[in-house]
């Protein structure tokens, strides 16, 4: 497929006029507003090529509370981030309209020297962001404004008299007059990758300003129109409980949590282990390397102890815990995963969960905040954005601490009595415990399908907190050398 044959459409609104269009627009997107769908719409295009007029045009009838316009800007330009963090970062909330004028393209679209291997990594985690959120009910509109490189240059001319000359003009429309044949191909190319069924590319010729903003008037209330009974589809599966996994698996019941160490051994191992991992993390830190250490498991197992006697004695500029409770109402109006984006560490650093986003396969699964197809849908989603955090020189460990129902119990009722730990103990744990085997059932499947070679599951025994507490810092050791050495 090449760019002139993504062109070639036929314009369904040609007989309305660019106001009846803007007014026709403000009401498709109240409908969106009302039923709370994310929408989010991308203008790139050539350097010049009319991207603030169009969206200037798009906007003229939009409630300003449910809109805002946006610049995809690269703030991991120092490789601080990921670049589809920021990406994650910025993605709409329900009922509101994100318009990016530079979204997360650009980087693909302005630098024609990229390797392969990098372009083809940054393809796959664009794919894996439009799928999760048009799975997630968000309307994804792609445009790409085309001009040739006459009018290009025209257009460069004109503005370098204009007080606007600043604003508009920039080292990159300069770059690109002068390679625009290479220009033009590495676009026909990121466009023909990334034309997903789920997300396609809508290419208008921008040579005619006027003719280009009336276009893409009807082309957003076309695809929001298509993306609203695509969304009204989606909430008609909300119901389905059928399911394509039925494996029994027993990974906890087969646990042999018995397991114990002594007063003095521990002693002996912890102090030393403590040491060591300080020392790793300073290891990580000049290499480069973030750490997403993942803390999960039965409540009362002791997982913010063990997170506790493992940054003993580390630095605390080089971490941060984030103690994950239930979603705001900021972030339920967004992806599931949009949250944990935004808490992921800079290079170097580490980022411990105690909580995570497997949120959404056991509490969210059991308790029915979600649908049995959201739930279901995220082992998948869970395992590519694992995936796409390795990739990106994150080192994601996952620690799963098993303490037995009668354990629970006990260490419930202490909690009860010692006042420095009533606040752990909440009647959303009592009623939790009544759900122990739907619980249980939920945490197997988790650990079968969510474990990975890049992202491990470490099952901890906890009925001896002294002995998980070891067994956690010696797992984290022996992975992050492994690590280490491969990266």
């Amino acid at each position: 497929m090449t760019l002139n044959k993504i062109k070639e459409k036929n314009f369904i609104y040609q007989d309305f006029s660019k106001s009846e269009l803007q007014v026709k627009l403000a009401r498709v997107s109240r409908i969106c507003e009302n039923f709370k769908i994310p929408v989010m719409i991308l203008i790139d295009g050539w350097e010049s090529s009319g991207r603030g007029h169009v969206v200037s045009e798009i906007t003229k009838e939009l409630n300003p509370k449910f809109f805002d316009v946006d610049v995809c800007s690269n703030d991991d330009s120092d490789g601080e981030f990921s670049f589809i963090r920021n990406a994650w970062k910025n993605v709409p909330a329900q009922s509101h309209i994100k318009i990016f004028t530079h979204s997360y393209y650009y980087d693909l679209f302005d630098n024609v020297s990229y390797k392969e291997e990098e372009i083809k990594s940054r393809l796959e985690e664009i794919e894996n962001l439009e799928k999760m959120l048009t799975d997630n009910k968000t309307i994804i509109i792609k445009i790409f404004l085309d001009i040739d490189e006459d009018e290009q240059e025209k257009r460069i001319e004109k503005l370098k008299g204009s007080v606007k000359k600043s604003f508009y003009i920039n080292s990159i429309d300069k770059k690109q007059t002068k390679k625009h044949k290479d220009y033009e191909k590495n676009f026909e190319n990121i466009l023909k990758s990334t034309n997903f069924n789920f997300s396609r590319w809508n290419i208008v010729d921008s040579n005619n300003l006027k003719k280009a903003a009336k276009e893409v008037l009807g082309l957003v209330i076309d695809q929001m129109t298509i993306g609203i009974e695509r969304v009204g589809n989606q909430d008609k599966d909300k119901d389905r409980t059928t399911r394509s996994y039925n494996k029994k698996v027993h990974i906890i019941e087969n646990l042999n949590l018995s397991k114990e160490i002594s007063d003095e051994e521990y002693k002996e191992k912890k102090d030393k282990l403590q040491k060591e991992f300080a020392e790793t993390m300073y290891k990580l830190y000049n290499a480069g390397i973030s750490s997403a250490l993942v803390y999960e498991g039965v409540d009362a197992a002791g997982k913010d102890g063990a997170i506790k006697r493992l940054i003993k004695e580390v630095d605390p500029r080089l971490y941060r815990v984030h103690a994950i409770s239930a979603p705001t109402q900021e972030e339920l109006a967004k992806h599931y995963l949009w949250r944990f984006y935004t808490k992921l560490p800079q290079r170097g650093y580490t980022s411990f969960f105690s909580r995570s986003w497997y949120g959404r396969v056991m509490v969210e699964r059991v308790e029915g905040f979600a649908t049995t197809g959201e739930w279901s849908r995220a082992y998948d989603e869970i395992n590519k954005f694992e995936k796409q955090l390795v990739k990106n020189k994150i080192m994601v460990l996952k620690f799963f601490v098993v303490i037995d129902k009668d354990v629970q119990l006990d260490r419930f009722k202490a909690r009860e009595m010692v006042p420095d730990k009533q606040y752990k103990i909440t009647d959303e744990d009592w009623r939790n415990r009544k759900k122990w085997d739907t619980y249980i059932e939920a945490m197997n499947e988790m650990l079968d399908r969510t474990n990975s070679d890049y992202a491990p599951w470490i099952i901890v025994e906890g009925n001896n907190k002294k002995y998980a507490r070891i067994k956690v810092m010696e797992e984290y050791l022996k992975y992050a050398k492994k690590f280490l050495d491969e990266n």
